[in-house]
């Protein structure tokens, strides 16, 4: 039993439980607290600021525990200062020490109440105190006790009458411990039988009744409802409703679940867990520690059993307050796995099947998949044996998703394993894979033969058992008959023998024109009475006979016909009985309708099969339809349907396996009929059966030999076809096609010393099949291997390549030498490693092995290939060291000037070589190079890096490579400059004629840079375009010659050095034509001429692919009148007035120049020109070459 604990509303006179003293006379504040159940309250108005009242933000949790285990409280707690944490409990006193412990963890901030061993008489309410100056919460948790051995016994001590106390629980459940249970008298019914039915669905009703051995069901049902109607009165005390019943079942995890939705009209209310009439300890908070735990999800209350045992069968039930809500019976069979589930390897689109044999018959196990429940359907087939113990679970078109670990559970035992998906290797690339009509997977072993042999002990042990029950059965009437043969001396008494009826009548379905009869065995010997439909049947009734022998009493009906259907009694003295015969015919066919059903069904792969057959109407007629002796069920590829007059099976999407012999039951009350049928799924063949065997091979034929297939698909094979591929090949070609009656095929077409690769397939007129392959290729007459080729020489070694060469074979046999293989062996070991496969012979007598290690010395030999394989190897070089000879040093391609822009870095790269190793030294100007030149050197490379460069870091740099051989130097210029300024102004003067003297002022940056110059440019009114006339000047005056009169010049001077041109300095315009006489009439009549038209392109853009860092000019030609205003777009994006591109436009030559191309300048341009009168545009494309 279990000791409960005792709820008091108010504590004795003279108890202080909180010890604080506070008694309720102060000035309270209730405040509400954010976790329920606690209540808090304020002693002050106003609270300071950075302090508060305590509270709990974690409450203590209630507590079922068995008595003689460790009990224990937890509780978090926060205020501001720090509360008082205390405890107390209602109905007793928490002093003792060796009982109550009172712990404090400032790790965790937990504050813990202990009881070590805990006894019943501890079972109370106890409660939580926090106080501080600023108020105090309190939380009360209830702890429960369950009571084991002698204690359940031992007489209560009186307890004290507490006003307020609440009643303790009591049970109203029947259903008691095993212990307390009490004999049930002869006919009475088990308590548990109402409490299945009162938690059960109506469907469950006749399976309990039959467990129960309950028949009158008329009486079962009336008093379930008056119980129902009692049981809702109790609940409705403190539960709203009760929705959603799950018994309790098997996971796939290995635990057993029960769940309830329950709407509690106190949240606070009990809730306790029996098994067979027995508390069951749990707690939310060690859930995991305890083998039952409660999880609770809003309403959903969900009880769960881990670590599952034989034990843990029985009746468990779910009770609010001593009410009870909700009962559910585990059962657990008695059940073995006598062969598991084995892991499977299935390809794509294939099926895979599980397979598993138990010990017992069993209608049905569990299938899980990733630990979720399976069920027959579209993807799942589940089988069972007609003898419920083998079963089958078939994944069909598995897919690679499908991978993982799938379980099959019976009662409390499973078993698990692996399904591998492998990709379709045959299938095309780009198209899915074809679905396969062959399974993968099964359990490899005679499941029938062993499920035979199971079935054979279990009938034998069926048999002991009933022997033995004969036997005890048989001593007890013998020891009774004993006992009657010899009886003690008594007086003698009047004896009255009673009638009784021992066996009665019932139901019997008989079919017309046969003979039944009715028995009745009685308790004595006796005359009886025969009634049909309440007339009274004698020796003289007709088409009926009566007899008796002893106790039995029989009725027969000679001849049954229709009006020998009627309810027929028996009646002895003051005992009867009833049985009612029914007369009619077992189900029958049409033979027409029988002859077209039994032609079979032949389809493909992939089609539906359909069946009907038609029967006539009748009532309580059962339709089963069988596949090979499997009945089929509607679902899982199967759809059936079943009308007043006819029947229709469908088989979606049949597979070459579904070839089978189809069945159609029909049957009643007096017999059943079956209609047979086959379906042939015709499908290509199986490939043909192997291995190939080679039954001739020489220098000129093949001959091969195979089996037919052992599926030809439905159909007859027509044909083989056979294909060759040469060894070492991909390609395959077609050689022959036989007759279906020949195996065999000669290989006429092959070179002596080849090797070939063969496959055959098998056709039928539905297709090809897959093909049987060589294992081996196979060579054309006797191998023939070259001799040895002359022992390698090294040409060269260093670190990385060791160079070889070698001479041919003296003697290659007469074979042709394709080739060679080359191999190494280490120094000090004692393998040879191949550095060429045979399919990739080294076709010249050289070569560089790469695959070294510094410093590792190698030997070498080589082999002459030829088509029969490699040949006997050569003599082993002389040993090499993998290493670079002493090498004096020396620099690979260096550039030796290069210019930088002030600002950017400044990086100088230079390779070099040299064994050993060479030490690498930079100068400037022949002195050691500035602190913050930064100097990377790695293996065979030496950058110079400066990272933010000006014009004083122009200079001389010089690399020097030393070692023990020699030293080696290079000079490298480094120009530092920046886009140079532009000169001082520009003045004209004439000397003499048709000569002008340009002078300027120099650009600021000649003094910084030795390396500028200037260049002059020209434009006169009669070209209108701007050309160099002086080029790299470095003084600062320039005669311009050929100047014309009467013609107006213009002069631009400009600075150029590394980086390019600078801002062009103008001269002021020479020459003025005033002096031009106009054209006088030549006496014709004047006539005004009109220039004015649209924009057109006259020489358009062309297409241009300069290297990145170069210059480019890109021009066209334009007219139109008015003169048109010109836009340049990059890739439509106008450009006009962006300072990376420099445009001009002189009398209608339109240019666009770019200083030096880059990656960002490249794309689609476009000029467009446009006036009043309309627009023209012309594009091109630049390409930026890296």
């Amino acid at each position: 039993m279990m000791k409960k604990s005792q709820e008091a509303i108010g504590t004795a006179t003279g108890q202080d439980p909180a010890g604080d003293g506070f008694d309720g006379s102060e000035v309270g504040i209730k405040k509400k607290s954010r976790v329920p159940g606690v209540m808090i309250t304020q002693y002050v108005e106003t609270i300071p600021e950075g302090q508060n009242h305590p509270d709990f933000t974690r409450k203590p949790i209630a507590l079922t525990i068995q008595e003689g285990k460790f009990a224990f409280f937890k509780a978090i707690v926060n205020g501001e200062p720090k509360p008082t944490v205390t405890w107390s409990r209602n109905n007793g006193d928490v002093s003792d020490p060796a009982r109550y412990q009172t712990k404090y963890d400032p790790v965790t901030d937990e504050h813990t109440f202990e009881m070590v061993n805990v006894s019943p008489d501890q079972a109370d309410t106890y409660k939580c105190f926090a106080v501080n100056e600023h108020g105090r919460a309190v939380v009360t948790v209830v702890l429960n006790v369950i009571e084991v051995g002698f204690n359940k016994n031992k007489a209560k001590p009186a307890a004290a009458p507490v006003e307020n106390f609440s009643t303790v629980l009591k049970r109203k459940s029947k259903v008691r411990p095993k212990k307390e249970a009490v004999e049930r008298k002869e006919g009475e019914i088990d308590p548990k039988f109402w409490e299945l039915l009162l938690s059960a669905d109506k469907k469950d009703y006749d399976r309990i009744c039959a467990e129960f051995g309950i028949t009158d069901f008329r009486w079962m049902l009336k008093k379930l409802n008056e119980m129902k109607k009692e049981r809702k009165e109790e609940q409705a005390e403190f539960v709203k409703s009760i929705s959603n019943l799950k018994p309790i079942e098997v996971a796939g995890d290995g635990t057993a679940s029960l769940e309830i939705d329950l709407d509690l009209i106190e949240p606070s209310s009990r809730i306790f867990l029996y098994k067979d009439g027995q508390m069951v300890p749990y707690t939310k908070e060690l859930g995991d520690k305890m083998k039952h735990t409660l999880n609770l999800t809003g309403k959903k209350y969900i009880f769960s059993i881990k670590d599952l045992m034989p034990d843990d069968a029985g009746l468990y039930q779910i009770d609010v307050e001593g009410v009870n809500v909700f009962s559910t019976e585990f059962k657990i069979p008695p059940i073995e796995f006598l062969v598991k589930i084995q892991e499977v390897t299935a390809t794509e689109r294939q099926d895979a099947v599980f397979e598993a044999v138990l010990s017992n018959p069993f209608s049905k196990i569990l299938w899980f998949g990733k630990n979720q429940p399976l069920e027959m359907g579209d993807k799942y087939d589940i089988e069972v044996s007609e003898d419920k113990l083998i079963h089958r679970l078939v994944v069909k078109d598995c897919m690679v998703v499908d991978k993982g670990i799938y379980s099959a559970w019976a009662g409390i035992k499973s078993c698990n394993a692996w399904l591998l998906v492998e990709p379709d290797k045959d299938a095309k690339k780009g198209k899915p894979a074809e679905r396969k009509t062959t399974r993968a997977g099964g359990s490899g072993a005679n499941l029938a033969q062993i499920a035979q042999q199971q079935q054979e002990k279990l009938v034998k042990v069926r048999e002991e058992i009933t022997e033995i029950k004969a036997a005890k059965v048989k001593e007890a009437v013998e020891a009774a008959v004993t006992a009657a043969a010899e009886p003690p001396p008594v007086e003698a008494v009047p004896v009255t023998v009673e009638t009784g009826i021992k066996s009665g009548l019932g139901d019997i379905y008989a079919l017309r024109d046969k003979q039944t009869e009715f028995i009745v065995n009685t308790l004595t010997v006796c005359d009886g009475t025969w009634f049909k439909d309440g007339e009274q049947l004698t020796a003289k009734s007709r088409g009926y006979r009566i007899s008796q022998d002893g106790l039995c009493h029989k009725l027969t009906v000679l001849k049954c016909g229709d009006d020998d259907t009627a309810m027929y009694s028996f009646v002895a003295g003051e005992h009867s009985t009833k049985g009612k015969l029914t007369v009619g015919d077992v189900p029958v066919f049409d033979p027409d309708d029988l002859h077209k059903f039994s032609r079979p069904v032949i389809i493909r792969v992939g089609q539906n099969a359909a069946f009907k057959m038609p029967y006539p109407p009748q009532d309580g007629l059962v339709v089963r339809w069988f596949k090979d002796g499997v009945e089929l069920k509607d679902g899982a590829g199967s759809k059936i349907v079943k009308e007043s007059n006819h029947s229709r099976l469908l088989l979606r999407d049949c597979l070459r396996s579904d070839t089978s012999g189809i069945t159609i039951q029909l049957q009643n009350p007096f017999g059943a009929v079956e209609a047979k049928s086959n379906l042939i799924v015709l499908d290509r063949p199986g490939p043909p059966d192997g291995p190939v065997e080679l039954v001739e091979t020489t220098s000129s034929l093949i001959e091969i030999a195979w089996k037919p297939p052992t599926d030809d698909g439905g159909s007859a094979v027509t044909n083989y076809i056979i294909e060759r591929q040469q060894a070492g090949q991909g390609l395959w070609a077609v050689q022959g096609d036989v007759s279906a009656d020949k195996t065999a095929y000669r290989d006429r077409n092959v070179a002596h010393g080849k090797r070939y690769n063969y496959r055959i397939f098998a056709q039928n007129p539905q297709g090809q099949s897959d093909a049987l392959e060589t294992t081996d290729s196979i060579m054309a007459g006797v191998l023939i291997l070259s001799g040895p080729p002359g022992a390698p020489t090294v040409v060269s070694a260093s670190k990385t390549c060791i160079t070889l060469t070698w001479t041919p074979p003296e003697n290659d046999r007469g074979v042709p030498i394709i080739g060679y293989q080359l191999e190494k062996r280490k120094k000090d070991t004692h393998s040879w490693v191949v550095l060429n496969p045979l399919n990739e012979p080294i076709e010249a007598l050289s070569y560089a092995v790469k695959d070294v290690t510094e410093g590792a010395e190698y030997e070498f030999r080589v082999a002459a290939i030829n088509e029969s394989g490699a040949g006997d190897p050569s003599p082993p070089s002389a040993m090499v060291c993998a290493k670079n000879p002493n090498m004096r040093p020396r620099f690979k391609d260096p550039e030796d000037f290069i210019v930088v822009r002030a600002g950017n870095s400044v990086r100088v790269k230079v390779n070099y070589e040299g064994e050993p190793p060479p030490e690498i030294t930079w100068l400037r100007d022949n002195e050691k190079i500035s602190p913050w030149v930064n100097v990377v050197n790695t293996e065979g490379t030496s950058t110079l890096v400066i990272p933010s460069s000006k014009r004083s870091d122009s200079a001389i740099y010089t690399i020097i490579a030393k070692n023990s051989v020699g030293d080696a130097m290079f000079d490298v210029e480094v120009r530092v400059t920046d886009q140079p300024k532009s000169p001082g102004p520009v003045a004209i003067e004439q000397t003499v004629q048709g000569r002008v003297l340009l002078s300027w002022s120099p650009s600021p940056d000649e003094e910084l840079d030795d390396r500028l110059y200037y260049v002059v440019a020209e434009h006169e009114s009669g070209t209108r375009v701007w050309k160099n006339i002086a080029d790299r000047l470095f003084s600062h005056t320039y005669t311009a010659v050929n100047i014309q009169p009467g013609r107006e010049y213009h002069f631009r001077v400009f600075a150029k050095n590394d980086m390019g041109l600078s801002d062009p300095s103008d001269s002021p315009t020479w020459g003025v034509n005033g002096d031009r006489v106009p054209l006088a009439p030549n006496g014709c009549g004047s006539m005004e001429v009109n220039f004015e038209r649209p924009p057109s392109i006259l020489v358009p853009l062309k297409v241009h692919c300069p290297p990145k860092g170069y210059q480019l000019y890109m021009t066209c030609a334009v007219r139109g009148c008015p003169t048109p205003s010109v836009a340049w777009f990059l890739n439509n994006v106008c450009i006009n007035s962006d300072d990376h591109y420099y445009i001009t436009n002189a009398f209608g030559v339109c240019s666009l120049y770019i200083l030096r191309v880059g990656s960002q300048d490249g794309g689609e341009y476009k000029i467009v020109a446009e006036n009043p009168l309309g627009h023209a545009q012309c594009t091109t494309k630049l390409v930026v070459k890296e």
